[in-house]
């Protein structure tokens, strides 16, 4: 392997090639749509709470962390039956919220706090001190990387990094051609002794909600890299080894603007099925209301506590509002262990369809 020196950013290239430029174009016009389709969603919570999931488990099956839809929205509501692959998945969820929740209070998300983030994703494991990290490819298990080993360096190039994701005026491009660039140098820093991977993806999507591309952190990155797995690591290796940031730039364009339209589709579908649910149990049934629908569309699996305590009604009350839904084919009862899980099975096969 050839010797490698990780740059400070920015990247001296040409950035703003014709290439790049089309394939900029067509994503900043699929993440504007996504952006308003959103919009469209009376509470933005339901997306939150339901697409993070979705997220978080593309994201940590890129690390072969590998769980089910069922197993991690069960996991969401009750951590007494979670496997500890859908543990790992609420973690990355858990710390996409606290990033989200740092950029509406801050705007700007720095090295604390990434390290904050990272922390929740893979406790105990902090920047790295101690030289010896390498990156291997995963089937012949050959040394394709060294990243920085010095801790110092590593602590400058962290520096260099919060400055162009927080400062326009340190690189005067497009955000979204500076989301592939911050990655790659993230990914390439590999500050962490674990966890380093997922906190890069999760830094993508909380960038584009920084810059105001986003009203949420709901884009299905990791899904694209998942399907375009050896695309990924090889397209991160040449800009190391050729220097080739034009591939790399437009590969993550084009992952950008196929998620926001896969994104779309799903978001309309949500819509549309919350609808559906208004017209029906506002038809049918006395008890309806904003809340409850709520109630049913941020948790697929929902249960007699969450009912109890949003809508501020008596457990045999809670009950009785699940029952007769039930009963008229708007949620799927099953039992597990010793508590009874009311499932939105059309909003499940939604989130089940990406």
């Amino acid at each position: 392997m050839e010797s490698f020196s990780l740059q400070i950013l920015p990247p001296l290239i040409d950035c703003e090639t014709v290439t790049i430029l089309k394939s900029l174009n067509k994503a900043s016009r699929a993440l504007g749509e996504l952006k308003g389709e959103t919009s469209k969603i009376p509470n933005s919570q339901i997306l939150i709470d339901t697409l993070i999931l979705q997220e978080a488990k593309d994201s940590n099956e890129i690390e072969n962390i590998v769980t089910t839809d069922d197993e991690i929205y069960q996991a969401a509501i009750d951590e007494t039956i979670s496997s500890i692959a859908a543990k790992e998945t609420l973690k990355y969820s858990e710390a996409l919220k606290k990033g989200l929740k740092i950029i509406q209070q801050k705007g700007i998300l720095t090295n604390n706090d990434i390290i904050k983030i990272q922390s929740i994703i893979s406790p105990n494991h902090p920047i790295r001190k101690v030289p010896g990290t390498v990156l291997k490819n995963p089937k012949t298990h050959e040394v394709v990387y060294t990243p920085p080993q010095n801790y110092n360096e590593i602590l400058q190039l962290l520096q260099n990094f919060e400055n162009y994701l927080n400062n326009p005026d340190f690189h005067k491009i497009d955000s979204l051609i500076k989301m592939p660039i911050l990655h790659y140098q993230f990914e390439s820093i590999h500050p962490f002794y674990d966890g380093n991977g997922r906190t890069g993806r999760l830094i993508n999507v909380l960038y584009l909600v920084q810059q105001n591309l986003l009203d949420i952190p709901i884009l299905y990155l990791s899904s694209y890299i998942i399907k375009n797995k050896s695309n990924y690591y090889r397209l991160l290796q040449e800009v190391r080894t050729k220097n080739a940031w034009e591939e790399w730039i437009v590969w993550m364009l084009d992952g950008v603007e196929q998620t926001a339209k896969e994104t779309i589709v799903i978001v309309n579908k949500i819509k549309k099925l919350m609808d559906q649910y208004k017209i029906i149990i506002r038809n049918n049934f006395s008890f309806y209301s904003h809340d409850l629908i709520n109630i049913l569309f941020r948790h697929p699996y929902t249960k007699i506590d969450f009912i109890e305590r949003e809508l501020r009604v008596h457990r045999n009350t809670a009950s009785s509002y699940l029952k007769k839904l039930h009963d008229f084919g708007l949620l799927i009862k099953i039992r597990i262990g010793k508590s009874n899980y009311y499932i939105n099975e059309p909003l499940l096969d939604i989130l089940k369809s990406r």
